[in-house]
């Protein structure tokens, strides 16, 4: 009789077991598989999953260094410019702007871009650095952010200008406080120490250490050759604002419904009331605490005991850290007046037409709102309205869900956009919008609201 009763408990222990496997809540741990069969099983499939993301990437988009003429970044970095979403033969944006979502999903027009952007490897998904990254954290600190089994994929003229200007809002008489390095723990102090009081040092220490993460540890089962102190959160998000480091979110199952994460600036942290691109948490500590239990182990609370997770105290430590980057501002805006509008004066009359059609026809400021063009609300965008629901490189295209106002206030310095990067620059972004809000924009009209996007 006992061992009858034990069979279902034994068959539903199994089954449980296999779900966590299928939905990426459990791993293969070290002692099934040692380091160096470890090592090379991953490095022999490298370069087909390589192979496989970059043609998905040829197909999508242009990824030429195409910088537009005359405008620049905040430390001079030139943006690129231009569409680089490729459309289907024959096909032209007037006239997928003339269809409907039915008919766009009917015909499957819907542009290849546009669809959610897979993690390199979304199989396998975790953190991934671009190069300047990594170059730049091994030389002043010896860490290398280098994972062998994967490489980041976009080239550095599609990404954020490295290392990034800072700017505070207690000192913006100062300017760029970062002359010109990336902030580690190797220089925190000597670039911070006469401008920061004791608490937001303590913070900024905090922001710049490093803390075992899913895939950098001293685990046997991470994608890192040596055993790794971890990851800080300047890694990616540099001098605050953002390298365009990517991930897969840690709190959607299963895996294939995992989006890739663009990493968002922590400029302006101040006037948000909601992070997390979906996860609507309400303060910057509540996001604080929850990245470090959490998002570095993918949800897994059994991987972050096993790895190293690090405990932060809410009352100090992650009070400290919120403390600090609620004093990161948003570049400088030449052109804008204090209620964050066009100083007609300044601007040019592109700049001016493309403002009215922000406010107006474009349906912008709908939730984009000056001065920050935030407001602080999430919306849906149903963008599943126009394509049938299909799985590109180990990713399922369907349904988004809603997906926080990120605010437009220096956005020309923060590319690629959307929550999963998939727009490379402003113009793809107004072509994705004209499409999803059935703006019917004309050409003109696009090029002027980009030229607007660019003076906020």
């Amino acid at each position: 009789m006992k061992s009858q009763m034990q069979i279902p408990w034994v068959l539903s222990l199994t089954a449980f077991a296999a779900a966590l496997l299928v939905c990426g809540a459990l791993t293969i741990s070290a002692a099934d598989e040692d380091f160096t069969t470890l090592v090379n099983r991953l490095r022999q499939q490298k370069p087909m999953f390589a192979k496989r993301h970059q043609e998905l990437l040829a197909k999508r988009y242009d990824l030429a260094d195409r910088p537009a003429q005359g405008v620049t970044m905040s430390r001079g970095k030139p943006v690129q410019e231009g569409v680089r979403v490729r459309l289907a033969k024959d096909m032209t944006w007037e006239k997928l702007a003339a269809m409907s979502p039915e008919e766009t999903k009917s015909k499957n027009l819907w542009p290849a871009g546009f669809f959610p952007l897979p993690h390199p490897h979304h199989e396998a998904g975790g953190m991934l650095f671009p190069q300047s990254l990594i170059d730049e954290t091994k030389l002043q600190t010896g860490r290398d952010l280098t994972r062998f089994d994967l490489d980041f994929d976009f080239p550095q003229h599609l990404l954020p200008e490295f290392p990034a200007p800072i700017y505070l809002t207690t000192r913006p008489d100062l300017g760029d406080v970062s002359r010109g390095q990336l902030v580690t723990l190797n220089n925190f102090h000597e670039l911070f120490k006469d401008i920061l009081n004791p608490k937001q040092m303590e913070g900024l220490r905090l922001l710049v250490t490093p803390f075992a993460q899913a895939q950098f540890n001293a685990t046997e089962d991470r994608r890192s050759l040596q055993a790794h102190p971890g990851v800080a959160c300047f890694d990616c998000h540099a001098n605050g604002h953002t390298n365009a480091a990517t991930h897969t979110v840690g709190d959607i199952r299963p895996n294939e419904h995992r989006h890739r994460i663009d990493t968002p600036s922590l400029r302006g942290v101040n006037i948000q009331r909601l992070f997390g691109s979906q996860r609507a948490m309400k303060s910057v500590e509540d996001f604080t605490e929850f990245e470090q239990r959490a998002a570095y182990f993918d949800g897994d609370p059994v991987q972050a005991q096993q790895k190293g997770v690090n405990i932060l105290e809410r009352g100090s430590q992650v009070h400290f850290m919120a403390e600090f980057q609620d004093l990161l501002d948003f570049p400088p805006a030449p052109k804008l007046n204090v209620l964050g509008k066009l100083d007609p004066t300044k601007a040019t009359a592109g700049e001016l037409r493309g403002q009215q059609l922000f406010f107006g026809k474009a349906q912008c400021s709908s939730c984009h709102i000056p001065p920050y063009y935030t407001d602080n609300l999430m919306h849906n965008l149903r963008v599943e309205r126009f394509y049938n629901e299909t799985m590109i490189n180990g990713r399922k295209a369907s349904a988004d869900g809603p997906i926080k106002t990120f605010p437009l206030r220096g956005i020309k310095d923060s590319p690629p956009y959307l929550h999963d990067d998939r727009l490379l620059t402003l113009e793809d972004t107004v072509e994705f919008f004209n499409l999803v809000l059935e703006l019917k924009l004309n050409q003109p009209e696009k090029k002027d609201l980009v030229a607007f996007l660019r003076t906020l």
